[in-house]
């Protein structure tokens, strides 16, 4: 028995590659933790998601609380079993009427995990919904293997190569409303994209993506991850270090090299989830 979904959403998982919504934290605490991310944003004077890539948790125990929440890591176990490992985490923003958005695409184009079975849980820190530009999915379209992606640059599309997966059936696309709180999962080779934000607020969400042990890393050297449950049975993960405070200098270095590091591999390639 699942111990956190139902079983018609782990199936949906399974059978869609992706599920949703999924209620994780109260009105309150929701609140809560934005306004832990704006008080962030205050100190670095930018967006969060400016300095906060790959690894966005690494200097903040709140933000580690977020990631292995009980409910979130039950959630996930009934998906990938009781071995769970983080190995990165990223804000991604709108602002209120901005006009980004996001063409239909892959993760699994940039994660260069193999094999490709990353599940990523996008956990909304402020609504997410149709007039804020929520993420879309077309359902089936994981474990198909990899689309043929073409670049279309656009000032507007966060995919800083446009990469486009072409001639989509979008009346087959489906919405993933989620509220403040809420999250949703998705497999990394499901299709998805999302539109710009119409709302008059911000929309903010944090991606946070986690595999079992037997996922690898190819794309560069030195991988690390944290344990959240079970154990590493495979090795395949150097072990990230853990913030001994808010802004831990140590994490907050380990952050920034991560992600140069990451970024450097594959040159425009690393990109958002949406």
């Amino acid at each position: 028995m699942p111990k956190h979904l139902t079983q018609d959403q782990v199936d949906s998982y399974n059978n869609d590659g992706f599920v949703g919504p999924v209620d994780l934290l109260s009105t309150e605490e929701a609140a809560q933790l934005r306004a832990k991310v704006e008080e962030v944003e205050a100190e670095m004077g930018t967006q969060i998601q400016q300095r906060c890539k790959i690894k966005a948790h690494l200097p903040f125990t709140f933000l580690c609380d977020v990631i292995s929440h009980p409910k979130l890591l039950d959630a996930v176990e009934d998906i990938i079993g009781p071995d769970i490992l983080c190995w990165g985490s990223s804000f991604f923003q709108k602002e209120a009427h901005d006009p980004g958005f996001v063409s239909w695409h892959q993760d699994s184009t940039y994660y260069g995990l193999e094999p490709p079975d990353t599940l990523t849980a996008w956990l909304a820190i402020s609504d997410s919904n149709l007039e804020s530009g929520c993420m879309d999915f077309i359902p089936g379209t994981h474990n198909q293997g990899i689309y043929n992606h073409e670049e279309f640059k656009a000032d507007d599309n966060l995919l800083s190569r446009g990469q486009t997966i072409v001639g989509v059936d979008e009346s087959k696309s489906q919405s993933m409303i989620l509220k403040a709180g809420q999250f949703s999962f998705h497999k990394e080779d499901c299709v998805h994209g999302s539109a710009p934000n119409k709302s008059d607020d911000r929309r903010i969400g944090l991606s946070i993506h986690y595999v079992p042990p037997s996922i690898k890393e190819t794309g560069f050297p030195g991988a690390s991850a944290m344990v959240l449950r079970g154990k590493d049975t495979e090795g395949h993960w150097a072990t990230d270090m853990t913030p001994k405070k808010d802004w831990d200098p140590e994490c907050l270095a380990e952050l920034d090299r991560v992600a140069t590091m990451y970024n450097s591999q594959a040159p425009g390639e690393r990109e958002p989830v949406a």
